[in-house]
């Protein structure tokens, strides 16, 4: 896990200064003064307008839309910015669809390193020359992203491959980045309202664990060979195979495949392939990915999409996946269906099955929302229904009620909008709703297997079963921790304030009526006993007693009338 921690002590605050200063700067000059006063950073502010005083703001921002500037300033400050926008442009919850747009259009255009810094990654991986483990190596670069950057190659055993490396010092400017992306989080939350109810902090620490798994090369070599074993009998697929022995954290090692990009029509047609069957067996690749496995490649963007001869579609850059577990896929599938047959009460239940939420949304507005939302979208011939724009006004109306999808979920909903945008590129008359019918029937069929009730019942019997050896081992510990003085039990008492405020009025006027009594009999015995000074014949000490006696007993019973007592 990346080592991120949140910015407050001197030491680290001037190790961040350059950069701080680099990223205000850009928001300076993309026109986010009001973000950066209610961020409330005045110590990095002057840095930052010297950094932009050195050159002319060169962009006219009075001329483009607020989310134009938001991507053009991501695509300036880099990397971890650029991967943060492509993974928000999924989050239709917590961004406005102009910004989605925008966030869309991000790629990874970004100039390669020299070979030499290459070169020596290679070689520091490999522990070995790069001609002692390849026997050819193009120092041209066919790809180069913001992370990584793509070479041929051929091994020593005469396989062509290709080999992804990572950019040099990637990992040390990403954690750098995500420091600062963590403190800016925490100053939103504190200081924006409107942002701080996305919980900024928690985002990004989420973007930190994505992150982590696509900054590994091994771990991508693993998401390949899963879906190579996922799809071992399928023909219509085709998954390139990683070489273990040329793969390390930095460097991926994998088999090289020429095809043709699903979206480059003209060659599709040139090469005599056909876009009907591309589609269909495309789209079912993915389905089965997410209804069939519930691992499924979470980026299929056309670059990453290839056909070869015979219409076999092949994938590539496996670091961003997604996995959703049986349970949750029969969730989301009882939510399409009810969604389908028009149940708003069956579709409410079933999206707060799959959100979380700090307060409890209104039902009854929910429901006469939710049954708004299949109105306008049910009632049209289904070849007009499009499955990404009912997904993402889904999302749309979660997010007016303040419920929050799992990252697993938005992921999934965003790689359907994509899939169904190539397969209407390559047949526009697609329909991604009929292609999807079979896929929720199977499922929803599924759970009443003979061997899905066999595993469902014996895990409910395993379950017990624990409890059951369980429980008493539980009991003995706290007995033997009350024992030992460890555990202690606070018990709080609720509701009883008014009782306990009676009671201490009551004894209060007890107490006071017995101090009365014991005057008004202190001083009949003072009298009685005549105690000097005298006057008339009477105490003196005994008149003043009485008189104070006196002087109380009218202050209780005024007390007494006034709260209605007698």
């Amino acid at each position: 896990m990346f080592s991120i921690r949140k910015i407050g002590v001197i030491g680290r605050t001037y190790r961040h200064l350059n950069r701080y200063s680099q990223i205000l700067a850009v928001f300076l000059k993309y026109g986010f003064e009001d973000l950066i006063d209610q961020l409330k950073i005045d110590q990095y502010i002057e840095a930052a307008l010297e950094m932009i005083s050195k050159k002319k703001r060169a962009v006219r921002v009075e001329k483009m839309t607020r989310a134009e500037r938001v991507r053009m300033a991501i695509e300036e400050l880099g990397p971890t910015y650029i991967k943060l926008g492509q993974i928000l442009s999924t989050r239709s919850d917590l961004i406005p669809t102009d910004f989605i747009q925008e966030l869309y259009q991000l790629q990874d255009r970004v100039r390669p390193s020299p070979f030499y810094e290459i070169k020596k990654i290679l070689e520091t991986e490999f522990y070995s020359r790069v001609e002692d483990v390849f026997d050819f190596f193009d120092e041209t670069p066919i790809a180069s992203a913001s992370i990584g950057q793509v070479y041929k190659a051929c091994l020593k055993d005469g396989e062509t491959v290709a080999v992804k490396v990572q950019r040099p010092g990637i990992r040390k400017i990403i954690e750098v980045d995500l420091e600062i992306m963590l403190h800016l989080a925490t100053l939103m939350e504190k200081n924006i309202d409107e942002i701080a109810i996305h919980s900024p902090v928690k985002i990004i620490e989420e973007f930190a664990r994505l992150l982590e798994k696509e900054i590994d090369y091994t771990v991508e070599a693993t998401n390949m060979e899963r879906f190579a074993r996922q799809f071992l009998e399928d023909s219509t697929v085709y998954i390139p195979k990683p070489f273990r022995d040329a793969t390390t954290e930095r460097v991926l090692t994998m088999e090289f495949v020429e095809g043709i990009k699903i979206s480059d029509i003209t060659r599709l047609q040139a090469a005599g392939l056909d876009r009907k069957q591309i589609n269909l067996r495309g789209a079912n690749f993915f389905l089965k990915q997410v209804f069939d496995h519930g691992f499924f490649h979470a980026d299929p963007h056309p670059g990453n999409i290839y056909v070869l001869p015979d219409n076999v579609i092949c994938l590539f850059d496996f670091g961003m996946v997604g996995s959703v577990d049986q349970h949750t896929r029969e969730n989301f599938v009882d939510l399409l269906d009810s969604v389908v047959h028009q149940n708003e009460m069956k579709a409410t239940q079933m999206l707060l099955k799959l959100t979380t939420w700090d307060d409890e949304p209104d039902l009854r507005l929910l429901e006469r929302q939710v049954s708004e939302f299949m109105g306008n979208h049910l009632f049209k011939p289904l070849k007009d229904i499009k499955i990404g724009k009912l997904m993402q006004d889904m999302l749309e109306l979660a997010s007016c009620h303040g419920l929050r999808l799992p990252p697993d979920i938005f992921l999934m909903m965003k790689a359907f909008g994509t899939i169904e945008g190539i397969s209407l590129l390559l047949d526009p008359d697609f329909n991604m709703a009929v292609q999807v019918a079979p896929f929720i029937k199977r499922v929803k069929i599924a759970r009443f297997s003979p061997q899905r009730i066999t595993d469902d019942m014996t895990e409910l019997l395993w379950e017990l079963l624990q409890f059951v050896q369980q429980f008493p081992k539980d009991t003995l510990e706290i007995t033997r921790l009350i024992r030992q003085k460890k555990l202690s039990v606070k018990l709080e008492h609720q509701g009883l304030e008014n009782v306990l405020a009676t009671h201490e009025h009551i004894s209060s006027k007890i107490s006071f009526s017995i101090i009365i009594a014991a005057l008004i009999i202190g001083s009949a015995m003072i009298v009685i006993a005549k105690v000097p000074p005298l006057f008339f014949g009477i105490s003196l000490v005994g008149i003043i007693l009485f008189s104070a006696a006196a002087i109380m007993g009218i202050w209780l019973l005024a007390a007494i009338f006034k709260k209605g007592g007698l």
